[in-house]
Formats: structure tokens, C-alpha cells, sequence
């Protein structure tokens, strides 16, 4: 199992046999190894390359392990420091651990030992990575007030929005419920000339039709029953700026052509009232298909049209899936018991295959269950909820074991290359897959010499 990283590791230890047998077990893992005999040797090599993992023996000449995590530490507080030595006691292990070692081997060790703790280690430092890249990302989203997301599909999305958010084209927004439309209309009003003017946002589908005429576009005292005093409508409270109706398609076909001429001419009428002129910018939502109302006479085609000048088609969150860590961060981050809490790998992993049918809205109502529902800060695969968990098939229906017997390592391997191969070699989601460890997954790739597919 080779490392394609590349990553550099700074070995320090006097004892030349067990040196050079590190050395070449982590050089045929894949890994850069810089040597050195000595504390002040090693130190002289850390100032010079600043390598991510030094691996040091304590018990040296002149300057021990100890000193060197010390003095590595003030250097670099990021390194990661291994501590190996044969001298060691739970009290030396918990003092090297506070004193910030990421991790203790005791000798004797194995080769496969080794090997995982270096793996697990750089998987680590590959995670805090992603972890302050997140942060930043999710610090810029907030500040921005803007819909999370960095997929390729999103930056499209983003790019589109800040062209046409400057002009006054009107827009129709589509896409499954919970992608987010609502967002980008708010995006497009903040990045116009309109930013300064009221947003006001109305959901066709909350209001009864009878009352839906007076909603938008208001009413005199006395135009019908209960109309006790004069009522501004939503066009009227959003003059000057942005109205935004989600879900247009449920817009009554006996209001659709008031709803035309107010859109053509600039002109609404309140119910018993005289025309007046407003300056609304108007985007619509829907998560049906308008065209297909169209063809079934549920929605006028000279409405349509006027509504979807720039038609914009929100993706599905199973389709920009890299966007899932940001939303589960994001939303453990916003929450108020979501204070220390983190994530493993596997459980991200694992939440980055399920394919999400409510969409960023899922991922709230899942993250909040997760908190409430939580044992300790740390949420992994037993916490998911119970409906995004695959059902698991019966033993029986997963093995079909020949009468003569079947080898149980031979058994153990076919799972452990079917997962892989389920997984498109993707390790962490074929652990999850397997609900093991990776460092125990990455354990039988070694055992079984199996190659991971391409």
C-alpha cells in the first residue's frame, strides 16, 4: 500500500538499526524520510525543511525527546510529534500527550503498526486542514449573507447571480424544495441597485385564493366583506425593491392575468381601489414544471414567458455533494448545542452518499436531531438518523455459502474488495460502508495485498 502524498517525515534516533528500519518501512509506504542521529541534529533538519510529522525517541544523548516536542512546538504548533520509546509508562504517555504529542509508540512495534499510526496521523492533519478551510469558507458565507457552497455547480450558480442581479430582468427560479431558492432571491436583491429597498418575500401556496388577490395587491375599505380600513399590498410594500412569490405555479389561473399587466405595465389595481404605478423587481420560485402546467392549461404561456426572462435551475444537493461537509459544519456551527461538537470522517462520509431527497433543508432537521439526541460532542455513524441509514439486507441474503465450507479470511477480503469497488476506491466512504475504522480498513488492504481500484 503505497502513500501517493508524498509527505515528508523527520526521523530522530541514535539507534542506527531501528533507524534505518523505519526509514525503509516508511520510504516503501510512500513517505519522504529526512534522518538525523541526534536532538540537535534533528532540530537543525526541522528549522530547515519544517516537515509536518517528526518521529523522535526520547531516551538521546544531549537533547531528548522531550525537549525536541518542547522546542518543535514553540517552532511550528501545527507539526504533528510521535514519541517512541522503550521506557514507557501511562504517566509518560499522558505527560507527552498534554505536553501536545499526537501520538506514543512503545518498542517494540511492528512494521504495520507504524505504518497506521503514520497513515492515521497525516489523515489527521488532513482533516484539520479541511476543518480551517471550512471555518474560512463558512466565515466568508456569513458575512456575505449567501448561500453555502463551493461545488463547481454553485460557483456557475453564484457567477450567474452577480450578472444578473444588477439589471431588472425579471427571474424564475426552479428546483426541488429546499435547494435554496428563497436564498438566491435574497442574493440577487443584495447585489442590486435595490439592495437599500424592502425584500419582501410571499408564498403563493400559504395563502387561500380568496384572499391571495388582496395579499399582492391590496384593497379599499368596504371592497368586500371584513374589508374594514384600506390594506397595502405586498407590490406596494415592496415598491422600490424586490418582490419575491415562491411557488408561482400555485397562483390561481383566474389571477394570473392581473398578475401579466402588473408585470408589463408597472400598474396594480387593489381590489375596489384606482391603478396606481409601482417599481418592484419581481423573482419567482416553483418546484413544478411550469411548462408542463402550461400544456395542461393550469398556467398562462404569455405569463410564463413574462416570468422566466432568465430562468435559473437550482442543482439537487445529490449533485453537488462536496457541498455536504460545509452545510453539516455549518448548521452543527449555528446551533446552540452545536458549541465543541464535531464530526468524524466516517460519519461525513457516510452523510455525503445518502442522497438527500428534502434537500439542505434535510440536512438542518438531521443535524439538529443529532444534537439533541447525541451521547457525548462527538457525533459518528451511530448517531445518524434512522431513515437515512441503508436498511441492512439478512445475512442470508448477503452470503450464500457453498455446502463444503468457505474460508472466513477469504470471506473477510471479497467484503473488503467489494466495498472498495461499491465505493469507487474511495477508502473512508468504504469503511463507512464496512462501519469499521479506515486504519482498520487500510490494515486488511495491507493483509490481503489487495490494490485499491482506480
Amino acid at each position: 500500500m503505497k502513500n501517493t502524498m508524498n509527505e515528508q517525515i523527520l526521523l530522530i534516533d541514535d539507534d542506527a538499526s531501528l533507524r534505518r528500519v523505519i526509514e525503509f518501512t516508511l520510504e516503501q509506504a510512500g513517505y519522504t524520510v529526512l534522518t538525523a542521529t541526534s536532538g540537535e541534529e534533528g532540530m537543525r533538519l526541522f528549522r530547515q525543511h519544517r516537515p509536518p510529522l517528526v518521529i523522535t525517541d526520547v531516551q538521546m544523548p544531549g537533547i531528548s525527546g522531550y525537549q525536541v516536542l518542547e522546542q518543535v512546538l514553540t517552532i511550528e504548533p501545527s507539526t504533528m510529534v510521535m514519541i517512541i520509546t522503550a521506557y514507557s509508562t501511562v504517566e509518560q504517555a499522558v505527560g507527552a500527550m498534554k505536553d501536545g504529542a499526537y501520538d506514543y509508540l512503545t518498542k517494540p512495534f511492528s512494521n504495520d503498526q507504524l505504518r497506521i499510526a503514520v497513515a492515521r496521523a497525516f489523515e489527521f492533519r488532513q482533516l484539520q486542514q479541511e476543518n480551517t478551510k471550512l471555518k474560512d469558507v463558512l466565515a466568508q458565507h456569513n458575512t456575505q449573507k449567501i448561500m453555502i457552497g463551493e461545488s463547481p455547480v454553485m460557483h456557475q450558480l453564484f457567477e450567474q447571480v452577480a450578472k444578473i442581479a444588477p439589471t431588472t430582468a425579471t427571474v424564475l427560479l426552479s428546483g426541488e424544495s429546499g435547494t435554496g431558492k428563497e436564498l438566491i432571491a435574497q442574493r440577487l436583491h443584495q447585489l442590486s441597485p435595490r439592495c437599500k429597498e424592502p425584500f419582501i418575500a410571499v408564498n403563493c401556496a400559504a395563502i387561500p385564493k380568496d384572499l391571495l388577490e388582496s395579499e399582492l395587491f391590496g384593497h379599499v375599505k368596504g371592497a368586500f366583506t371584513g374589508a374594514v380600513k384600506d390594506r397595502r399590498g405586498k407590490f406596494v410594500l415592496a415598491d422600490g425593491g424586490t418582490l419575491f412569490l415562491d411557488e408561482i405555479g400555485e397562483l390561481p389561473i383566474d389571477l394570473q392575468p392581473k398578475l401579466l399587466r402588473a408585470l408589463q405595465e408597472q400598474h396594480i389595481e387593489p381590489v375596489g381601489g384606482r391603478p396606481q404605478t409601482v417599481d418592484v423587481r419581481v423573482v419567482t420560485a416553483t418546484n413544478r414544471d411550469l411548462l408542463k402546467a402550461v400544456q395542461d392549461g393550469l398556467f398562462r404561456e404569455d405569463l410564463y414567458y413574462r416570468l422566466a426572462v432568465i430562468p435559473l435551475k437550482l442543482p439537487p444537493l445529490r449533485q453537488r455533494r462536496d457541498d455536504i461537509p460545509l452545510l453539516l459544519h455549518h448548521f452543527v456551527s449555528q446551533h446552540p448545542s452545536g458549541q465543541g461538537v464535531t464530526l468524524t470522517a466516517e460519519l461525513v462520509e457516510a452523510l455525503k452518499s445518502y442522497d438527500w431527497p428534502g434537500n439542505v433543508r434535510e440536512v438542518q432537521n438531521a443535524i439538529e436531531q443529532m444534537l439533541i439526541l447525541r451521547q457525548s460532542d462527538q457525533l459518528n455513524l451511530t448517531n445518524i438518523p434512522a431513515h437515512i441509514v441503508t436498511p441492512q439486507r439478512s445475512v442470508s441474503a448477503v452470503l450464500n455459502l457453498p455446502n463444503e465450507g468457505y474460508s472466513l479470511e477469504a470471506l473477510e477480503r471479497e467484503a473488503v474488495v467489494q466495498a472498495l469497488s461499491h465505493c469507487h476506491g474511495n477508502k473512508t466512504r468504504a469503511a463507512a460502508f464496512l462501519r469499521i475504522p479506515r486504519h482498520t480498513l487500510l490494515y486488511r488492504l495491507e493483509k490481503y495485498s489487495i490494490e485499491t481500484p482506480k
